[in-house]
């Protein structure tokens, strides 16, 4: 086993090669992390990495102890990552180890989505058991610890042993104490239509964090951060990677503490939770991931991407490639009929699409987005022939036929709220704050879970459906469940989540064969916790092939391109105005799942040709696009962003396919050269290009490179002043490497 415990020393070693996580517990019965990070080598102590258990080790009030699983009260001023009210009030606590156990595979969270082993032999989890003697408290912390994976998960079961309730009020995932602060914080953050820009500051002594309040993992922040070196870039030098497995409040938090140490803490957010813990009742903290790598960012998300496309997400989609699919979103809105979807469905076919969605307007009087969110039976004005007739006369066509919902949500104007007002959330005798002209429904009441998990099964069942998209459009404003007692308010939020996981869980189980995408006013609800049940999701609502540079770069620190739908839209852009080529939309959506976002009747007959082979081009390269390794170059947050590049590399390393784009045309640019990365120095690869023009840049580059020269010199991206010209304004083009 992979864990090793030494009882005479009581030093827990868990490692695999790759990372070690070295844990001891004290002198004074504390748990402490001694070391996670770099592999260690096994059969030593390391209880020189913790506090000197003498003079004076019972006195250390203030001191930078390094604890598994700090709490508040007893001397640790920082941050802590357990905060209770005992019977009395008081909310000190001292956790101390009692015992542990060590088990082969990886356990479920109750209720909660996690990473998991298929078989034991991949992962061993050790759960130590941490006990508060006079309020009876106890928690059990798991670690686990994969096979020939750079990171360990976290997650913890908080118990009450004792006689009297005790009140939660701070329960997090992960805490992690490292020796210095000499780190720079990246982050992912933004906002509707521009989601998951990368920021990057350097830590600085107090408290700097991201997070959310909205009911929802949100637009603006993502439950994710890194620590990096100084010195480190995307291929070199120390980084952490750190995730959490969940989709509502969070905070994600670094501490520098005077004496230059740093805290980093993970979780749901304190300041939104609250949780009454009844005698003998456990509440199940959500998992957490810390990633440990030598190989700079990208090989965090090297790692990060492959356990959370192939140890996250799960079920018949997890594995099989991702159809090419057509929205009539931007091509008809809410003014369509049956015979105007086959047309679309019809012309989409013919260009190679392999699935077609309809989105919102299909259901109650729904003709604008004032009414019918809630009444999910088919608009027979539409569709006569309801679901199941139009959803035949496209599949007949061979293709897939999808649907839109947004089962979260109620409108004022609906059968469901005339019938049960009290199930949206609000706060009684208190007006409800007004957003996009909906409520959010309280998924913390079972009844409400149990109602839509009925009508969307019916729903789902009535007609041949392979694709799902969940939407939800709205945060969370009064937040207030009349389910719960005036003490126990704080127990909504988290209660909420967990009923949508609920309502996921039971349809995914129910349609197993159904390819759920999940949306949240595009990226608003982009996270781990969503991918165990949907494995891809709308990356933005933004679909400009410029704003998608940026949008994209930022989400594949942390998720694989498997999960990122990526569409081609009409221009001039419905988000932002711009008009780019058709080719340059193609080329930024193709690292993703790849799709359309355009009416194709609209569509002139050199636009045709030209989609057609695009289609062509992506399911020729389809697996590289989804499930190659993604290798980033050059950055729009670097220098000015004019110039962009990515890449993604088989498995084996045997093809890649680069893209280069450039923003802005520049005159007079002076030479350009791109490296590559992630290849095999000693193979030698043929390069072609795509699309593939006769002109000089594909002229240098076309013929066989040895991948220590692609990587070392580059590709030639030099233009003749006259090609510049003609290149224009946001220019793209894409580099396919076979080795021979």
């Amino acid at each position: 086993m992979p864990i090793d415990w030494d009882p005479a020393d009581r030093q827990f070693h868990l490692r695999n090669g790759q990372v070690s996580l070295v844990l001891r517990v004290f002198e004074d019965g504390t748990l402490g992390q001694l070391h996670l990070g770099a592999p260690l080598p096994a059969g030593r102590s390391y209880r020189h990495l913790g506090p000197d258990p003498f003079p004076g080790f019972s006195n250390r009030v203030g001191s930078p102890v390094p604890l598994a699983y700090p709490t508040s009260g007893t001397g640790d001023f920082r941050v802590p990552s357990l905060v209770a009210a005992t019977a009395d009030g008081a909310t000190s606590l001292a956790l101390h180890y009692r015992d542990h156990r060590i088990v082969a595979g990886k356990p479920p969270l109750d209720g909660l989505p996690s990473t998991y082993a298929e078989d034991p032999s991949e992962a061993d989890t050790l759960e130590v058991t941490l006990a508060d003697e006079p309020s009876g408290l106890e928690v059990d912390l798991r670690f686990t610890v994969f096979v020939g994976r750079p990171m360990i998960a976290r997650s913890a079961l908080v118990r009450n042993a004792g006689a009297a309730p005790a009140d939660l009020r701070c329960a997090m995932s992960l805490s992690l104490d490292l020796p210095d602060a000499d780190w720079r914080m990246v982050g992912l953050s933004g906002a509707w239509a521009r989601e998951r820009h990368v920021t990057d500051r350097a830590l600085v002594p107090g408290r700097q964090s991201v997070s959310s309040v909205r009911g929802a993992s949100g637009h603006e922040h993502n439950p994710f951060l890194a620590l990096r070196r100084a010195t480190t870039d995307e291929a070199h030098g120390e980084a952490y990677a750190f995730s959490l497995v969940y989709s509502g409040n969070f905070l994600a938090e670094v501490e520098v503490e005077p004496f230059g140490t740093a805290r980093v803490r993970l979780g749901i957010e304190p300041s939104t939770f609250g949780w009454r813990l009844e005698p003998g009742a456990v509440f199940t903290v959500p998992e957490a991931i810390v990633a440990f790598s030598a190989d700079g960012l990208g090989g965090l998300s090297a790692e990060l991407h492959d356990l959370f496309r192939d140890r996250l997400a799960r079920g018949h989609w997890r594995d099989r490639a991702r159809p090419v699919l057509i929205n009539n979103w931007e091509a008809t809105y809410f003014g369509f009929d049956a015979d105007r979807l086959v047309e679309i469905a019809t012309t989409a076919r013919d260009l190679g699409v392999e699935l077609f969605v309809l989105d919102d307007g299909w259901f109650g009087a729904r003709d604008d987005d004032t009414t019918s969110l809630g009444d999910w039976f088919v608009d027979r004005r539409k569709l006569p022939d309801g679901l199941d007739g139009v959803a035949r006369r496209i599949t007949e066509l061979g293709i897939g036929f999808g649907l839109w919902i947004e089962p979260e949500m109620i409108s004022e104007r609906s059968r469901l709220f005339e019938a049960h007002p009290d199930w949206a959330i609000g706060i009684p005798g208190r007006p409800r704050t007004e957003s996009r002209q909906q409520l959010v429904l309280d998924m913390a009441r079972p009844e409400v879970v149990d109602h839509l998990a009925d009508v969307l099964t019916e729903v789902l069942g009535s007609a041949p459906i392979t694709y799902v998209k969940w939407d939800m459009n709205r945060n969370i404003t009064e937040p207030f469940s009349p389910s719960l007692p005036p003490d126990r308010q704080g127990e909504f939020f988290h209660r909420y989540i967990l009923g949508t996981y609920e309502l996921y869980r039971r349809l995914t189980e129910r349609f197993p064969e159904i390819l759920f995408e999940s949306c949240a006013g595009g990226g608003g609800r982009f996270d781990p916790g969503l991918l165990a049940f949907a494995p891809q999701g709308w990356t933005s609502d933004d679909t400009d092939a410029i704003e998608r540079l940026a949008i994209q770069w930022g989400t594949s620190l942390a998720y694989p391109p498997s999960s990122m739908a990526a569409h081609v839209a009409a221009v001039p852009n419905h988000q932002v105005g711009r008009i780019t080529p058709l080719s340059t939309r193609a080329a930024v959506a193709f690292f993703g799942v790849f799709g359309y976002e355009l009416d194709p009747t609209a569509l002139d007959p050199e636009e045709r040709i030209e989609i057609a082979e695009q289609i062509r081009f992506y399911k020729a390269h389809r697996d590289l696009f989804q499930r190659g390794r993604f290798v980033r170059l050059a950055g729009p947050f670097e220098g000015d962003g004019n110039r962009v590049a990515w890449m993604s590399v088989s498995g084996d390393r045997r093809q890649a396919v680069a893209a280069f784009y450039q923003v802005l045309s520049r005159a007079e640019a002076g030479p350009v050269r791109l490296r590559l990365g992630g290849l095999d120095p000693d193979a030698v690869y043929r390069v072609s290009t795509w699309p593939a023009y006769d002109e000089s840049l594909s002229r240098a580059n076309r013929g066989d490179r040895s991948g220590a020269e692609l990587m070392a010199a580059g590709l030639v991206l030099d233009a003749e002043r006259w090609e510049n010209a003609v290149r224009g304004d946001f220019w793209a083009r894409l580099f396919v490497l076979d080795a021979a």
